[in-house]
């Protein structure tokens, strides 16, 4: 079954394939744009990695679900023989990579290409962390790409923000605060990126959509999505009616 989807893919979404999804697209944005960069730059995978607590056993997108207290019935603690099980959460160790165009011979970060987890959206410490580096290079003389594919969560602070399923943020250095804004739903096509390097430079474009087809194919994603059932985060009835019209 070919990618028929004119933007992102929701089923790819998921909790459970994003981290694939995720580790893919850093990988072959590095792959297309290092062709085009030398020999000036290249485009260097890098990771962050912090401490996060998760509940053994549970998926990670369950963490961030709220649970009503339970209330036991009346009773005495005489009555009460067997222990109840519970759950606590556990350190994890998370590893985040994200892009790095660096210049050949200075290793100067000219631009920060970055694609958002779930951990980046939601309170705790990813979001914590993604932030603080995020204030680090909007301090900095580099630029930022930020690329949100995710409808879950809390979007990253900006002002001027329209709703939006997903957002394609480009911030040039010479330009802050402002920066340029790509927002696209789930029927939209997929806009292209330009990559801002230095003043005298071309821009390249980066085809995200055309990126994902690729994982799409190479990862054999098509054997482990089920198009006749909701994705998860589930779309709304209409949406989903769209979606079987493509699939």
């Amino acid at each position: 079954m070919s990618l028929n989807f004119p933007g992102m893919n929701p089923y790819l979404e998921n909790p459970v394939l994003w981290p694939e999804v995720h580790a893919w697209l850093i990988v072959q944005l590095a792959r297309t744009l290092n062709p085009v960069l030398q020999p000036k730059y290249r485009a260097a995978v890098e990771q962050r990695v912090y401490t996060d607590a998760l509940l053994v056993g549970i998926p990670d997108v369950s963490v961030v679900q709220a649970q009503s207290p339970q209330r036991l019935a009346p009773t005495t603690m005489a009555t009460l023989s067997q222990p109840i099980k519970v759950t606590l959460p556990m350190p994890e160790e998370v590893r985040e990579t994200f892009l790095e165009i660096q210049q050949i011979g200075t290793g100067q970060v000219v631009t920060v290409v970055e694609v958002l987890s779930p951990k980046n959206k939601r309170p705790g410490e990813g979001r914590n962390q993604y932030n603080a580096k995020r204030l680090r290079v909007l301090e900095s003389r580099s630029h930022l790409i930020e690329i949100d594919l995710l409808r879950a969560g809390e979007p990253l602070p900006m002002s001027g923000n329209v709703p939006s399923d997903y957002r394609l943020l480009v911030s040039r250095a010479c330009d802050r605060p402002e920066a340029e804004l790509y927002p696209f739903n789930l029927r939209d096509p997929m806009p292209q990126l330009p990559l801002p390097l230095q003043p005298s430079d071309e821009e390249p474009l980066i085809d995200l959509h055309q990126l994902l087809q690729d994982i799409y194919a190479a990862a054999a994603l098509e054997s482990v999505i089920d198009y006749s059932q909701q994705p998860t985060p589930a779309l709304t009835e209409a949406d989903f009616a769209w979606v079987q019209t493509l699939v």
